[in-house]
């Protein structure tokens, strides 16, 4: 593996490179353990440096960090750290563990453990590999389970047949890297999925691992095969008993995907979408209002996103029918759609995208109105006698409606409109 290695950015060879003396020094043994190996295998880019140690994990993170500028995170309940460097870059240490689930879908009561302790207690096959980073073995491949010859084989294998039971969030990763990679899920492990299905596991488990599951997988650059996936095992009864995805639904997200693209490749300097929202606001596209808000209390979001949710559903249908028309003015556009944020805008232009009057207005709002600003300010309405107050919004919105429509330009423009408002 340490062919591998090499091919890792410099950064992170270097920190790297470190692990090993500060174990060496501290006579630990210590390794790269889950995503990066898989995908160092794979030939897939992974910045997520994720490091066991065999002892104290705590003890070698504070080792380790002495060498860096960089600051530390401790959770001595877990026996886990983790490293943030004046970069950004943040990766994470823990002692090697061994897990018990108490009860099915709980979260497992967890002790120190040996390094195949560690590796059996995750996921998946492929997921459950490590890489020596000791001086003594330094790059060795640790596989106990049989991960690198799955990869080799394109599957999705469970560690034991209990995995969807103790964990049922599972189901949603197994998909998510089934349809990343364009593996399978092999046949036991499907069995076992379907099993845990059918016991409506997934019921059970608490709603916020659930939503987070979902949102990595709304996070995928091409969700739509998940999604599928996601309908044909398990249905989305774990987000609302009432919705099913119907073929409208994926036209929908299909229609998302090529929007979200389409921003991307025209806007790349606005501000960054938050793509899973738009994708997540599809699919509850066919659930009502009140469905709509039991699910944002059920997943526990932020207000900021539940506010964006529930934007789009309550959105006026009146609006849909005046950016259908060809003639609507520029300041009419810009009011009815300021208001709202990329992502509601986004979803709107993806679901009526044969409506090539509203997909014009959205793109004259997002490419010209919406970076349209004034040269005025107050300073100007108080050299012209005005006193502050409400009047002050009023003018602005005038001056900014008027050069929206395009009857003013220039500043000079802009001012004498002032005059003339403030005269009347």
């Amino acid at each position: 593996m340490k062919e591998y290695l090499k091919k890792l950015p410099k950064e992170l060879r270097s920190l790297i490179t470190l692990a090993c003396n500060v174990a060496s020094v501290n006579h630990m043994s210590v390794y790269l353990v889950g995503g990066i190996v898989r995908d160092l295998i794979l030939g897939k880019k992974n910045l997520d440096l994720d490091i066991v140690v065999q002892g104290d994990g705590i003890k070698f993170a504070e080792a380790f960090t002495q060498k860096l500028k960089a600051r530390l995170i401790r959770h001595r309940r877990f026996g886990t750290a983790a490293i943030i460097l004046d970069s950004g870059l943040k990766f994470d240490i823990a002692t090697a563990r061994k897990e018990f689930y108490p009860q099915p879908a709980s979260l497992p009561e967890v002790t120190n453990g040996t390094l195949k302790d560690d590796l059996f207690r995750r996921d998946f096959t492929i997921n459950a590999m490590a890489i020596s980073i000791g001086a003594k073995d330094f790059g060795k491949l640790i596989d106990f389970f049989g991960g690198r010859e799955d990869i080799l084989h394109r599957k999705i294998r469970i560690l034991h047949n209990l995995s969807f039971i103790d964990d049922p969030t599972r189901i949603l990763r197994a998909i998510r890297f089934e349809k990343r990679y364009n593996f399978r899920i092999e046949s036991k492990t499907l069995s076992a999925l379907k099993e845990a299905v059918g016991l409506k596991m997934p019921e059970i488990v608490q709603p916020q691992r659930l939503s987070n599951e979902l949102i990595l997988i709304l996070k995928e650059d091409r969700p739509l095969r998940q999604i599928k996936r996601i309908q044909e095992l398990a249905g989305f009864y774990f987000v609302n008993p009432r919705l099913s995805l119907s073929k409208k639904t994926y036209r929908l997200i299909n229609s998302i995907e090529k929007q979200v693209r389409w921003f991307k490749k025209t806007h790349l300097r606005r501000r960054k979408l938050d793509i899973w929202l738009i994708y997540f606001m599809g699919l509850l596209d066919s659930l009502n209002i009140n469905d709509v808000r039991a699910v944002c209390k059920r997943f526990c979001f932020p207000k900021g996103d539940e506010k964006r949710i529930l934007t789009y559903k309550n959105f006026d249908s009146k609006y849909i029918r005046q950016l259908n028309r060809t003639q609507i003015r520029p300041s009419e556009v810009f009011k009815i759609l300021e208001p709202l944020s990329y992502e509601v805008i986004l979803l709107l232009k993806a679901k009526y995208n044969k409506n090539i009057n509203l997909k014009q207005h959205i793109k004259d709002f997002l490419g010209i109105y919406n970076g349209m600003r004034l040269y005025i300010s107050g300073a100007d309405l108080h050299r012209l006698g005005v006193k502050p107050g409400p009047s002050y919004q009023k003018i602005f919105a005038n001056v900014l409606n008027a050069k929206l429509n395009g009857l003013i330009r220039t500043k000079k423009e802009e001012l004498v409109l002032i005059k003339k408002l403030v005269r009347t």
